[in-house]
């Protein structure tokens, strides 16, 4: 069996889930190119067993569920919450969720984010890359970041497609495959320039996916702010420094590229264990979790990276 772990990636597609898309008229096939996976909180649970996961950390993966209505982001927000709380209160000691936000709702997502806390036991809040085009370090949501700033939230990021995509190449087919990477990329930073993580420094960020392209343009980012910054075209920010602020997820195919640029940014306190369940079959998941176990980048932080790391953010082992 895989080593013990803290999954801090892994996905849920409750009914209510599966019940706003159809309300909304999504196919998430059509709109994604990539296939739908089926989940239950049985087979969840099995999956826990079978590789080896002591704690998942439950969350709506894309698409987002605001099409341009507030009122109907909000509505389909709570249901989709209520759900994963029951489903966690069933397991408490296996299971915890990140609440599902209506971004850029601001009003309903700051009203959803303080339920979730404060009545539904949520550890944290996922927030999409951009919802209905609105991206994270957009000024429209800064009472959003106030208030998780506030409450010190432990926030997810989760890629979501771009709002424009060039059609009648590859990429614009299988989503995961590079729009999910460079719309994460994308919200990152603009975070950065924006001055966001700086400004509201106890948020816990967690970026998805070995941080996606931003290893491979951190060093870039710091020579082009150089020129930007003293042109009033951007904050000043200590790139390097905030981006050990940040957490990193280690879910997908991380090795052996993108750890390996990752490793050269990342504190190695904030790597976390991430499968990317149930997107990502069991017999890769778990390929993958030995694989990345027996890394030689990992193997000295091992149990950091698998459990520790996670449990010190979260307050797990409390």
């Amino acid at each position: 069996m895989s080593i013990p772990s803290i999954d801090v990636h892994s996905h849920a597609l409750p009914q209510a889930y599966l019940d706003a898309l159809a309300e909304l008229g999504v196919n998430p096939v059509e709109e994604d190119g990539f296939p739908t996976p089926a989940w239950s909180e049985d087979a969840h649970l099995r999956f826990m067993e079978e590789t080896g996961q002591e704690f998942c950390i439950l969350s709506i993966s894309t698409p987002h569920i605001h099409r341009g209505d507030d009122a109907t982001a909000a509505r389909l927000s709570r249901a989709i919450n209520d759900e994963l709380s029951a489903v966690c209160r069933r397991h408490p000691d296996r299971l915890g969720f990140a609440t599902t936000l209506p971004v850029p709702a601001v009003e309903a997502s700051i009203e959803e984010a303080c339920r979730g806390f404060d009545e539904l036991g949520a550890l944290g809040v996922k927030l999409p890359s951009n919802g209905n085009g609105v991206y994270l370090g957009d000024p429209v949501l800064e009472p959003l970041m106030a208030f998780l700033d506030e409450r010190a939230a432990v926030v997810t990021i989760h890629p979501s497609l771009p709002s424009a995509v060039p059609q009648g190449i590859f990429t614009a087919g299988p989503a995961p495959l590079f729009e999910y990477i460079a719309d994460t990329t994308r919200t990152v930073l603009n975070l950065m320039a924006r001055g966001v993580i700086d400004r509201y420094p106890h948020i816990r960020w967690i970026v998805p996916h070995a941080g996606s392209f931003v290893p491979a343009i951190a060093h870039r980012l710091t020579g082009i702010s150089r020129v930007l910054v003293p042109a009033g075209m951007m904050v000043p920010i200590d790139v390097m420094g905030t981006l050990r602020s940040l957490y990193w997820d280690l879910a997908g195919d991380a090795r052996p590229v993108m750890l390996e640029g990752l490793m050269h940014i990342a504190d190695p306190t904030h790597l976390l264990y991430g499968s990317d369940t149930p997107y990502t079959p069991v017999p890769i998941t778990a390929r993958n979790k030995d694989g990345l176990a027996e890394d030689p980048a990992i193997a000295p932080i091992v149990q950091a990276v698998f459990h520790d790391n996670a449990a010190r953010l979260y307050g797990l082992d409390a």
